[in-house]
């Protein structure tokens, strides 16, 4: 993921005169003139396009801007300490340099863009292409940034170059504080009248047919200049992204434990699985089938791994392995494909399927799962404050929900 920092001294002198209400008292903690805070704060008000400080003679206060960009600039700070005392804490004892703590403080916004484009590519001249600058200019940044934490943020693999564990510790970090600034970045321009928020998803099967659409479509009619970017990859793909704040929330199936302590759940519905097959199967006619009947047919099984997978395998032992098992995957498109095709059965929500159902293309087995219902909802980081704009998305979701969860309550009846 690419990031672009503002200015981090700018940043802290902002920081600095808003909770100090003065140059002067500024300056001290930044270790910069006067003028030079005068400049940042001017040059800042300059690039967000808004007023930051109401300037009187009792002191500088923060302007309803200001307000908004504050605490979210403060959050930022905050992720960048901890992430550095934590990255400095695995220093080994011959590294060299005592290490520092407060490097981040006197890091630049290069710097950190070539710790993390590195960390992504795995190496120096593919991270180079992704910033579109020259390969000796990403080494330096890096090299630059890891001298100065005294710590090594980098390691030699056969693949190229590698973070190291305070490496990648300190990446997280970055990513997370930079996912802070961001939603300040967003408050401020939606307060001056161009809300540009671009809001990012993770989603899981089930709510990219039945809620998201729905969701999307109403949200964005009132939203006009916001994006939204949905991610499809397994779960624990989404889960990494979610933790490092490249995603703003996960929309699927809940998992029980919760995956981890940084993040909460939010269930939005009880979700009733069902076994799918074509119209024309021969389980569909006669009376309702036994367990030695089902094990006869081919089976498009979910990954283990998933909560549907996992009954699966509890309910009828089917898992990859078993002879019954001819396909395992968690994409919907080809489970739709293949049970249109033959004569496959499948595990799945009805919601999930439901225009297919309505239609006459697939049907359902008269057959009762107990125990099946899957919570469905949301998965946030345990820190994370969305802005008015997500917010308003996260309504959107939890009002598609709704009409989701009928869907649910009726199908269970059948």
């Amino acid at each position: 993921m690419a990031i672009t920092f503002l200015n981090i001294r700018h940043l802290r002198a902002f920081d600095e005169v808003a909770t100090r209400r003065g140059i002067s008292a500024a300056a001290k903690r930044v270790h910069l003139s006067q003028p030079a805070v005068t400049q940042a704060i001017a040059g800042l008000e300059r690039q967000l396009g808004v007023t930051l400080f109401d300037r009187r003679a009792g002191g500088m206060f923060l302007t309803e801007a200001g307000a908004l960009l504050h605490p979210r600039v403060q959050a930022m700070f905050a992720q960048l300490a901890a992430g550095a005392q934590a990255a400095t804490r695995r220093r080994s004892a011959h590294e060299g340099p005592t290490p520092s703590p407060g490097f981040y403080l006197h890091s630049t916004s290069a710097q950190l863009r070539a710790l993390i484009a590195i960390g992504a590519s795995g190496s120096f001249s593919l991270a180079a292409q992704s910033l579109g600058i020259s390969q000796p200019s990403v080494h330096r940044a890096g090299r630059d940034l890891e001298s100065r934490a005294g710590v090594a943020f980098f390691t030699q693999s056969r693949r190229g170059v590698e973070l190291s564990e305070a490496g990648d510790i300190f990446a997280r970090a970055v990513q997370l504080a930079h996912a802070n600034l961001q939603q300040g970045l967003d408050e401020v321009a939606h307060l001056a009248g161009r809300d540009t928020t671009r809001i990012r998803i993770g989603a899981l099967p089930l709510p990219r047919s039945a809620i998201l659409p729905r969701a999307i479509d109403r949200f964005l009619h009132a939203a006009p200049s916001v994006s939204v970017r949905n991610v499809d990859a397994p779960y624990d793909e989404l889960l990494r992204a979610l933790r490092h704040g490249e995603l703003d929330l996960i929309i699927g199936a809940l998992r029980d434990p919760i995956p981890a302590e940084d993040v909460v759940q939010e269930v939005l519905f009880e979700d009733p699985l069902a076994v799918i097959a074509s119209p024309d199967h021969p389980l569909l006619t006669g009376a309702r089938p036994d367990t030695a009947a089902l094990l006869a047919q081919p089976w498009i099984a979910p990954p283990l791994s998933t909560p549907s997978g996992g009954y699966l395998a509890r309910w009828l032992g089917l898992e990859e392995g078993h002879p019954a098992v001819r396909v395992v995957t968690s994409s919907m498109v080809l489970t739709r494909t293949l049970l249109l095709r033959g004569p496959y059965l499948a595990i799945l929500s009805k919601s999930q399927v439901a225009h297919e159902l309505a239609r006459g293309e697939l049907a359902a087995l008269d057959i009762r799962l107990p125990g099946s219902h899957r919570p469905i909802g949301l998965t946030l980081r345990k820190d994370w404050q969305p802005t008015a704009t997500q917010a308003r998305f996260i309504t959107a979701l939890r009002e598609a929900s709704a009409v989701a969860s009928k869907t649910a309550r009726y199908s269970k009846n059948q």
